[in-house]
């Protein structure tokens, strides 16, 4: 699996994901208000542009706005499937 199908995997894992705490309106609202992102309106990604930990660090930099360490907790599992990508902070 290549960097970029990683990372259209992962965060479409967390959109997901954000899409059951957040609802689906609001999880795509904001994912697509992320640079370099585009997601189609059942949330998954459609194409990353630019470096994907970039869009990454920002997509979970956004969700943590609205709903602070919940989003970083709820996601560590998803981050354990893809141990080579690195690290959020």
């Amino acid at each position: 699996m290549d960097d970029t199908t990683r990372y259209v995997a992962i965060i479409s894992e967390i959109i997901a994901r954000q899409s059951i705490i957040l609802g689906p309106d609001i999880a795509i609202l904001k994912a697509r208000g992320v640079t370099g992102l585009t997601v189609n309106d059942e949330g998954k990604v459609v194409d990353i542009k630019g470096d994907g930990n970039a869009v990454l660090q920002q997509l979970v930099n956004t969700y943590v706005e609205l709903s602070g360490m919940i989003v970083k907790n709820a996601l560590g599992s998803i981050f354990e499937k893809y141990p080579d990508i690195n690290k959020i902070n």
